[in-house]
């Protein structure tokens, strides 16, 4: 009966056959999921928000 243990999981291949880690394309998804929303826009509101917050403090220091 053949050990089924040391089969490779996820059935994907990087070059030269060598399987990947899941744990490394959960990580490469991740990275690539923040960097696209690194790259978004800060929405108006809230960088409003930060202006209210920046205020606040200054007056709040004098």
């Amino acid at each position: 009966m053949p050990d089924h243990r040391n089969s490779k999981r996820s059935g994907v291949l990087r070059p030269g056959n060598v399987p990947i880690d899941p744990n490394s394309q959960v990580a490469a998804k991740l990275k690539a999921f923040y960097s696209a929303v690194e790259q978004e826009p800060i929405p108006d509101m809230f960088l409003d928000l930060l202006e209210q917050l920046d205020r606040a403090e200054k007056v709040g220091k004098s």
